[in-house]
């Protein structure tokens, strides 16, 4: 609202573009962001937005610095949980952890603290910290026979770290559960459990076939008739019958 109309129109279209590949080509959003950027430097929304696309492909320095940014711009703390997950992304976990004790966490609704909560754990595993990640994420949220949109995430790296921890009989059930809530295919969780049911999935065709398959399109196909055999054995029976033409 801030932009001239033209200018408003030039920037959104590309914020729409970062949202649209952000997941399925990460570069490609990050490419549309800094046009955004280059347009509109002073919008909250357009340096959050470049934030998510450096995010989104590993450039953590650049992508904390974006955040930090959109936050002197807005003055809120929904961005507090990602930019400690840059700090881990950056090679700093024990940030990560100090951040995870500032007074901004109590500011976050639900959904943040619990991301904050699965970024402080990550954090106590980088730092080879395995039991503290564990008890770190044992929370309400995790005990809480609903529902709610971070559940299968929070069940899925309770279970990870469990298994790390060789407490397979416990990441088993937790992956189960974790899989339970996964309704949107947001986790791998079905993979790991049938990893760790020792069930291997192999393809249905097999690759000789495959092979033999090609092999035929490079020739000829396999029972595949002449063409020019059968337009001769035509003419041929053509010659053999009467002529009723008058």
């Amino acid at each position: 609202m801030s932009l001239p109309k033209g200018l408003a129109e030039d920037v959104a279209r590309n914020l729409v573009m970062v949202a649209d590949l952000i997941d399925e080509d990460p570069e490609q959003a990050y490419a549309y962001s800094r046009i955004a950027l280059r347009l509109a430097s002073r919008v909250a929304a357009v340096r959050e937005a470049a934030g998510f696309a450096a995010y989104a492909t590993q450039k953590y320095s650049e992508a904390l610095a974006e955040f930090r940014a959109a936050r002197r711009m807005t003055g809120g703390v929904e961005l507090w949980p990602v930019m400690a997950d840059c700090e881990r992304g950056m090679g700093r976990p024990e940030r990560a952890l100090a951040m995870a004790g500032e007074p901004e966490v109590q500011k976050l609704d639900k959904a943040g603290q619990v991301e904050m909560r699965l970024v402080a754990a990550g954090a106590r595993r980088d730092m080879g910290q395995l039991e503290a990640a564990i008890v770190t994420l044992q929370s309400p949220e995790l005990a809480s026979s609903a529902v709610q949109p971070w559940t299968a995430r929070l069940r899925y790296a309770y279970a990870d770290a469990l298994l790390a921890a060789d407490r397979e009989p416990e990441a088993r059930e937790w992956f189960a559960k974790a899989l339970e809530a996964d309704k949107d295919g947001a986790t791998d969780a079905s993979d790991r459990l049938a990893e760790l049911d020792g069930v291997e999935f192999v393809d249905a065709i097999d690759e000789d076939e495959i092979d033999d398959a090609d092999g035929d399109q490079d020739g000829e196909p396999s029972g595949s008739v002449d063409v020019a055999d059968e337009v001769d054995e035509a003419d041929e029976a053509d010659e053999d019958q009467p002529d009723d033409r008058g």
